[in-house]
């Protein structure tokens, strides 16, 4: 009879929430104790990684004064690290976007819903001379236009037309001069609908967003909608992510890497493995024993609707 991994580790947490486990057989020397609290979403994916690695562990789960593993991994400050996934992508799009040798004629254009408005008042503090505009769902494809001001070449175009509807001109919409880059805070269900519309008029314009705004989307070959788009992420995350055909949301793909490389901190620690060279899922640094907390060192990448088509 066959049992599903979900059976299996289900079980396992019914009984890791009562007691300890001894230390698993297997054949590297090293040996791993991992002692926090956390939700049964994250025990499963410990779990699950830990039952594919090739050294000794043990785990202890909802000890008393243990470790505290937020649900939320990727807006979390996971131990060891200075910031959570999402803060140090963010820092690392600031120094992008904010450059502070750009041409300061042109301003940075920060569209946000909602959901954003207190990151997007954050950067207007810091930097209150560029241009931010909020978006809802009501009528946003007109202020789209509106913000890019398209819809005074579109107007041009009628008022011409109307003198003589017999012409036939063909129209390309300018959009306004005054704007270098493009940055969203948008969540996906507004992002995907959003960003192809804006790309269509200002598709010479360079955009960023961290990975939040296709968090949700159940699928890598989703990203289409956002190409072009240039998001803080290594080519190798996002290889590592198409590896797996059945997933349940990208956000749940990026906690997994988060987790793995809270365990491969924690093995190159407690057992002192730190000439191993070792480096992280979610960084381009291998782990030093600094006695400091870590910032990831973050690479930017461009969305390729070539590389996502190629997919199964």
């Amino acid at each position: 009879m066959k049992f599903s991994l979900t059976l299996i580790l289900s079980s396992l947490m019914l009984f890791l929430a009562s007691c300890s486990t001894s230390p698993v057989k297997k054949t590297d020397s090293t040996f791993l104790n991992i002692k926090l609290q956390t939700s049964n979403k994250n025990k499963e994916i410990i779990l699950e990684h830990l039952l594919e690695q090739d050294f000794n562990f043990s785990v202890e789960f909802n000890i008393e004064n243990s470790y505290k593993l937020n649900n939320n991994i990727v807006s979390s400050n996971l131990k060891y690290f200075c910031n959570s996934f999402i803060q140090d992508q963010n820092m690392h799009l600031e120094t992008l976007i904010f450059d502070s040798t750009r041409n300061n004629k042109k301003k940075i254009l920060i569209i946000y819903s909602k959901n954003y408005e207190k990151d997007a008042s954050k950067i207007r503090n810091k930097y209150p001379n560029e241009l931010y505009f909020y978006l809802d769902r009501e009528d946003y494809e007109y202020r789209i236009r509106e913000i890019l001001g398209v819809n005074n070449s579109f107007n041009k175009n009628t008022q011409i037309l109307s003198f003589d509807k017999s012409l036939k001109i063909e129209h390309s919409p300018r959009i306004r001069n005054d704007i270098s880059k493009i940055y969203y805070l948008l969540d996906y269900d507004f992002g995907k609908t959003v960003v192809p519309i804006v790309r269509n008029y200002a598709f010479e314009i360079d955009s960023y967003s961290s990975s939040e705004i296709f968090h949700d989307a159940s699928n890598i070959k989703k990203l289409v909608d956002f190409e072009n788009l240039y998001i803080p992420l290594s080519d190798e995350i996002l290889e590592k992510i198409k590896k797996n055909k059945n997933i349940k949301s990208i956000e749940n793909e990026l906690e997994k890497l988060l987790i793995e490389d809270l365990v491969l901190i924690e093995k190159v620690y407690q057992n002192n493995l730190f000439r191993k060279n070792l480096m992280l899922n979610t960084s381009t640094q291998r782990i030093q024993n600094n006695n400091k907390c870590i910032k990831r060192n973050l690479s930017i990448l461009r969305i390729s609707s070539n590389e996502l088509s190629s997919l199964p």
